[in-house]
């Protein structure tokens, strides 16, 4: 390979790098603390939820959702549909209207 191939090969593969390098690593699913009457267990999983084209952490993050220090230790809470239906936790979003609460399996997983 002459000089130039092999220059033009490194600044690709540096180029793509440094791309790959600027998205965020989201973190693995994440499951929800249950209630003791929850139909089962609700995962959270980011790659449905993040548009890695234009991520945007801080949509959810510390707002509805923390994830350092003291605000972390508020994951511990079970998220109810009545406090979704009051706009917090996944409600702040998706609300009682984008949420088909008669169709348990599109969260829960029996």
């Amino acid at each position: 390979m002459t000089s130039w191939k092999l220059a033009l090969a490194a600044a690709l593969l540096a180029a793509g790098t440094a791309l790959a390098g600027d998205l965020p690593r989201l973190p693995l699913a994440l499951e929800l603390p249950q209630s003791a009457d929850s139909p089962g267990v609700v995962t959270f999983d980011h790659d449905q939820h993040v548009d890695t084209s234009r991520p945007d952490c801080v949509a959810c993050h510390p707002r509805l959702f923390g994830i350092l220090g003291r605000s972390a230790a508020r994951r511990t809470q079970v998220v109810t549909h009545a406090a979704m239906e009051k706009g917090r936790a996944c409600g702040a979003c998706h609300g009682k209207a984008a949420l088909n609460f008669e169709d348990c399996s599109m969260c829960h997983k029996m």
